[in-house]
């Protein structure tokens, strides 16, 4: 009987530094980035949508966030080339920045209001 009572204590006392340790971590701000990423929906994806393509000149919208680190809204468009230019706007709908989207060394921004 001893030895079960010194187990459950054993057991109950892994699951508290587990939870604790699970807590830390959470509280720590250590998550997938792209777990946190929303796409952009409904009637304000249609406006936001719209201007990213009217500012640069067609494509295809591939991807959009809200609440993106550089703007309120992000929207992704790949152009007939293939290249991919990301349009940040403000809550306004209003174009604040327009960034190539690509990673190869020395590319610059397409264009940095």
């Amino acid at each position: 009987m001893a030895h079960t009572k010194i187990w459950i204590a054993g057991a109950a006392a892994a699951l508290l530094v587990a939870g604790t340790g699970a807590g830390i971590a959470s509280a720590s701000g250590h998550s997938d980035d792209s777990e946190n990423e929303r796409p952009i929906t409904g009637q304000d994806l249609d406006r936001a949508s719209a201007a990213a393509l009217q500012e640069t000149g067609g494509g295809r919208v591939t991807e959009t966030e809200v609440d993106d680190e550089d703007s309120y809204y992000e929207v992704e468009v790949t152009l007939d080339d293939g290249s991919q230019v990301d349009v940040q706007l403000d809550r306004s709908f209003h174009v604040v920045d327009t960034m190539a989207d690509h990673d190869s060394p020395g590319d610059d921004e397409a264009n940095n209001r």
